[in-house]
């Protein structure tokens, strides 16, 4: 987690798609890939010339070609995601502290995310690891700009349930926000389901509540909605 995001005062979060839970600083819930699994991706993925990165405990972890390979996509994304003009974004605006030129071959890592040149991208990786799970995000179906690739034991609605476990808090609680289809089993399991105002059609559906995009103050107009400030 990014040190500005932390020092908002976070009492935990959930990363990798429900792969990675931390709570008052302590880790309670931890699913990586093995050293071996992470080298046959990387090798394969490499083999297809695919942009990728890799997201671990320590870091995000950039390919060789994730920085030129993924600029336009990073900037479709973005535009997607805001009305007003945006200059170009490179792959270290969206993430300032990605590294590149680190090897590929690492322990700990709790997902790898790739960029899809077609849609047939990810099938043809589901069909090479039938072992792992494969979401997209950054649209729907087939105009998805990213896969992600995680053990198949995570997901976000897992992660929320093992939270709720361990902290003794009742669904009741719950209120999530949401604005892509890989957010969807989150809603499942919540109470109360609010999607972003840039969300896909997907997601504003199952949504309880549809509430301003980021840029229009979204989070802190839902909050005043649901009396939370």
């Amino acid at each position: 987690m990014y040190p500005n995001i932390r020092d908002i005062g976070c009492d935990g979060y959930i990363g990798g798609n429900g792969s990675y839970i931390e709570s008052q600083r302590k880790i309670i819930f931890e699913q990586t890939l093995s050293l071996a699994d992470c080298t046959r991706l990387v090798d394969w993925l490499q083999s297809q010339s695919i942009a990728f990165y890799l997201e671990s405990n320590n870091g995000l972890y950039a390919s060789k070609i994730f920085e030129e390979g993924a600029r336009l996509a990073i900037n479709i994304y973005a535009a997607r995601k805001t009305s007003s003009p945006i200059e170009t974004v490179t792959a270290r605006d969206a993430f300032p502290n990605m590294k590149f030129g680190y090897s590929l071959y690492r322990e700990q890592v709790n997902k790898i995310s790739f960029l899809l040149k077609e849609y047939n991208d990810i099938l043809r990786a589901e069909t090479a690891f039938p072992e792992f799970k494969f979401e997209t995000w950054g649209g729907a179906g087939e105009t998805a700009l990213f896969g992600d690739i995680t053990l198949k034991i995570s997901d976000k609605q897992t992660g929320i349930t093992l939270l709720l476990e361990y902290l003794g808090a009742s669904q009741n609680l719950t209120i999530v926000f949401g604005d892509a289809i890989v957010d969807l089993p989150m809603f499942a399991c919540c109470h109360i389901n609010v999607a972003m105002g840039k969300g896909g059609p997907e997601i504003k559906q199952a949504a309880d509540y549809v509430t301003d995009s980021v840029e229009e103050d979204g989070l802190h107009n839902a909050f005043k909605f649901l009396k939370l400030i």
